[in-house]
């Protein structure tokens, strides 16, 4: 192994609840890639900052002004949360050769609109990295979705281009499943190729579950921590059918979403229309929503694929409720485990993958998958702040 690069993945999903930030070691020799994860920490969003982001996040509160402030104070904190992980690791940021950040998604819409008879994809992550590179003093890149869409495609998913070159396995297939604020899948077949990698977001991972725990608690909890509320409740299964008759979970991948189907607002309507049920019921019946639109989206691919592994990362993994309902609608045969089974942190896992897009984009290599964005052809994703 040679060329050893010290990078930092930053990444802030759906839930809002922080910035994650995994300082790695990215060696590679053949175009085989040795990743170490050196050190992981979250720097945490305030009560403030998640109460703003989440209007930012609303096309009915967000005002330019706030955007345009957000995004440059954001730079700030993910510039924090870089100086953060260095220093827990030890080392100096002039040791430090690549910044990478995904930034906070506030908007994302795959599905065209016209405008003056031009048909419109856009998204939107802020967190600016010209921000970043000043306080850090070291060239940071971000900005990776827009350049998928201009080729073509959803601009998400983003993480099966790692997952891909991490995990293919030429015995047996795989697939990866993150549970963040939205959940999503990687299939990888057996001895597969580029092409024959599929993966979308199968739709709501923590997000729901957490908006209701909030709404339950008063907003003395953000999340349910090991899924004890929901074990405490039944599923309803009539309220599960109407829920799983949503529009999304019919569409065929390439797929992807995020708040603007599934958060705040549809989280208030859905609350209120199950009031009928005890808060546990609710919380039981939306977790289940979760696992089964997960085991819905992998179990028809593992004939076909030869699958025989299920790994999970993402805050889901601590869902033990959720886990367990998930197993149970898994064949017998699938093992099911943690990334860290086989060598990656299920927690750091999203900030390591978008240091690994980061490192790509700087070698100037394509860094997006076709297969699963919907793009017409590979490009390099990311732009630079020397």
């Amino acid at each position: 192994m040679e060329n050893e690069k010290l990078v930092v993945g930053l990444m802030s999903g759906t839930s809002l609840d922080g910035i994650d930030a995994a300082l790695v070691s990215i060696k590679e020799e053949n175009e085989k890639f040795d990743i170490k994860l050196i050190s992981f920490s979250t720097l945490g969003f305030s009560g403030v900052m998640k109460e703003k982001l989440l209007e930012l996040c609303n096309p009915e509160r967000a005002r330019i002004q706030d955007i345009s402030s957000m995004n440059m104070l954001l730079g700030e904190l993910f510039a924090d949360a870089a100086k953060k992980v260095v220093a827990e690791a030890g080392l100096n940021m002039n040791q430090i050769d690549i910044i990478s950040s995904h930034g906070q998604t506030i908007f994302h819409q795959p599905e065209a609109v016209e405008i003056d008879d031009h048909p419109i994809t856009s998204t939107l992550q802020i967190g600016d990295i010209a921000v970043i590179a000043e306080r850090t003093g070291v060239m940071t890149i971000g900005d990776f979705r827009t350049r998928d869409m201009a080729a073509g495609g959803q601009g998400a998913p983003l993480v099966p281009y790692a997952d891909y070159l991490l995990f293919k396995n030429p015995a047996f297939g795989r697939v990866l499943v993150n549970i963040g604020g939205i959940a999503n899948i990687t299939v990888l077949p057996a001895g597969c190729d580029e092409q024959a990698v599929l993966a979308f977001d199968t739709g709501p991972g923590n997000m729901l579950i957490d908006a209701f725990t909030e709404l339950a608690t008063d907003g003395k909890q953000s999340f349910d921590q090991n899924g004890d509320i929901a074990a405490g409740g039944k599923v309803n299964e009539e309220w599960l059918k109407e829920l799983l008759a949503h529009p999304y979970y019919q569409l065929e991948p390439p797929k992807s979403t995020g708040r603007e189907l599934f958060g705040h607002d549809y989280a208030q309507r859905l609350w209120k229309e199950s009031s009928h049920l005890t808060v546990e019921d609710r919380i039981a019946t939306i977790t289940e929503l979760t696992a089964q639109t997960l085991a819905n989206g992998i179990t028809h691919y593992i004939e076909k694929g030869k699958i025989e592994e299920v790994l999970i990362s993402g805050g889901g993994w601590h869902n033990k409720t959720l886990l367990k309902s998930l197993r149970n609608s898994l064949p017998q045969h699938i093992t099911m485990d943690s990334t860290e089974q086989v060598g990656l942190s299920g927690d750091a896992k999203e900030a390591i993958v978008f240091a690994l897009l980061g490192y790509q984009c700087f070698m100037k290599r394509t860094n997006n998958l076709p297969a699963a964005t919907g793009a017409k052809k590979p490009v390099i994703m990311g732009k630079i702040a020397w």
